[in-house]
């Protein structure tokens, strides 16, 4: 039992449904979909530049994921993210695979150069690589972590002046001066392809409707982690494949109370 009602949150994305514009990767796109809608929230894809900045001012979040990766794309990422400043809508940002290619590199630092980030999602290899640290990476996952996480955290936030979540085994949610870590989830998260992309936009329906943006983080991670663990529950040794048709029925089956009791985490 922990003393920080996150359950509420929750409730409070399954009842005001917050629309949550992605400009995603085409590898996750319907994964994510599905699992925003499983959890109660209302997912859009729009990445065209004659409308993003329309899409934005009509939703709760904006999520930026740069697994797929061109210069149009960017540019898009950029329009949508300077209109959700302008009307003060969180932009949640996800340097998938920043590291990986100079270009990668290069335009997870344009974008956050030209847009005001609210949440930074990535593994540790991924925010070093946007603070121009070279932590290694294989492609666009996560590979062996080197050096502190939690100290990469608090750096990033500090220096990025946003909030920085770091996934890993437990994961880092700090912006700087608070910071919480979570041990809630299940290893078979990473047998499934977009579960990070999918937490990206989770904490985006959650930023959606909690102004506090470092509690909104820490309920989404609790959250995700919970619906991983009672989804290995219920598919058993079954495989990914099980484990992921579970996890979307977690998504939806995971009630506040669930939150309260089950939530694991410790502020450092």
């Amino acid at each position: 039992m922990n003393c920080i009602d996150l359950g509420s949150i929750l409730q409070r994305v399954r009842d005001e449904n917050p629309l949550v514009h992605n400009i995603t990767n085409v590898v996750v796109t319907n994964f994510t979909a599905n699992g925003l809608l499983s959890l109660g929230a209302s997912p859009v894809m729009a990445y065209a530049p004659e409308e993003v900045g329309d899409m934005v001012r009509i939703s709760r979040a904006l999520v930026l994921n740069i697994g797929t990766l061109n210069r149009e794309v960017v540019d898009s990422m950029i329009l949508a993210g300077k209109r959700a400043n302008d009307l003060g809508i969180p932009v949640i940002f996800d340097p998938v695979g920043a590291g990986a290619t100079p270009f990668r590199t290069e335009m997870a630092q344009k974008i956050i150069g030209e847009v005001k980030i609210s949440i930074l999602r990535g593994n540790a290899p991924e925010v070093a690589n946007v603070l121009g640290e070279t932590w290694e990476i294989k492609g666009v996952d996560a590979g062996e972590q080197q050096g502190n996480s939690m100290e990469l955290a608090i750096t990033a936030a500090r220096k990025l002046n946003t909030i920085v979540v770091i996934t890993g085994k437990d994961d880092v949610l700090t912006d700087g001066e608070t910071t919480y870590l979570v041990s809630n989830g299940h290893p078979l998260l990473t047998k499934v392809t977009g579960t990070g992309c999918l937490l990206t936009s989770v904490i985006g329906a959650y930023a959606g409707v909690e102004k506090n943006l470092l509690l909104a983080g820490l309920s989404a991670l609790t959250f995700f982690g919970i619906a991983a663990e009672k989804a290995y529950e219920n598919a058993g040794n079954s495989g990914p494949g099980s484990f992921q048709i579970e996890f979307l029925n977690q998504l939806a089956l995971v009630s506040p109370e669930d939150i309260q009791k089950l939530a694991s985490f410790t502020q450092v």
